[in-house]
């Protein structure tokens, strides 16, 4: 088991309208998942997501089609 910490981070395209999410993707290598939480709550639930498929919903996104993820 490894005892890496999430590094959390916020994209710089974010403003301040409080509909933020952090992700942390130093645990990629480590652990295989991109864990996701609200940037409001930041002691509340995390949502690990698999690296592949946080790549999917990233490339989707650049894309401009995230409904095809």
């Amino acid at each position: 088991m490894t005892t890496d910490s999430p590094r959390w981070y916020k994209s710089s395209y974010s403003g301040n309208g409080g509909q933020c999410v952090e992700v942390a993707v130093n645990l990629v290598a480590s652990r295989g998942v991109v864990p996701v939480r609200d940037s409001k709550n930041p002691s509340g639930p995390t949502l690990n997501v698999q690296a592949g498929a946080f790549a999917s919903f990233v490339a989707g996104i650049k894309a401009g089609t995230p409904d095809t993820i």
